[in-house]
């Protein structure tokens, strides 16, 4: 039987393959469990439709991103945090706090594109990445200074 597969399955391939297996396995598993559908010549056209539109989706969400890249990336935001003589801040600088900062310049960036490989511990400039899509990052300054 021919199937078109919904999601993607380890041993059979990927979302949207069209395979031919078993009638058994197709009708008892696949196709009661919601993983695939058959091959019919109307599943196939909407399958080829729905991927056209997932396509312009991520073209138009791609653009998106880097717009906002381009605008982030003129960012420069300033967290004032009590220090030490010798430029330690008592406590660190984290995601959240940059990610609060963020929001208070008018940019609603979730947490977790915040790429911060350590939490900062010492007053300065830092250069914080964001990743805003698969294939998109921006890259804005953070300055640390002393309350």
């Amino acid at each position: 039987m021919k199937i078109i597969l919904l999601k993607d399955i380890e041993r059979l391939g990927n979302k949207g393959k069209v395979l031919d297996v078993k009638d058994g396995f197709a009708r008892n598993y696949l196709l009661p469990q919601g993983e695939a559908l058959p091959a019919t010549d109307e599943n196939i056209r909407m399958l080829k439709l729905g991927e056209e539109k997932e396509k312009r989706s991520k073209e138009t969400d791609k653009k998106t991103a880097q717009k906002l890249a381009e605008e982030i990336s003129k960012v420069s935001l300033t967290i004032a945090c009590q220090a030490q003589d010798n430029e330690e801040l008592f406590g660190s600088v984290n995601v959240q706090m940059i990610a609060s900062a963020l929001k208070e310049e008018g940019y609603d960036i979730d947490k977790e594109s915040i790429i911060l490989p350590e939490p900062i511990k010492k007053l300065g400039i830092y250069h914080i990445r964001l990743r805003l899509s698969s294939d998109v990052d921006a890259e804005f300054k953070v300055w640390i200074v002393k309350k």
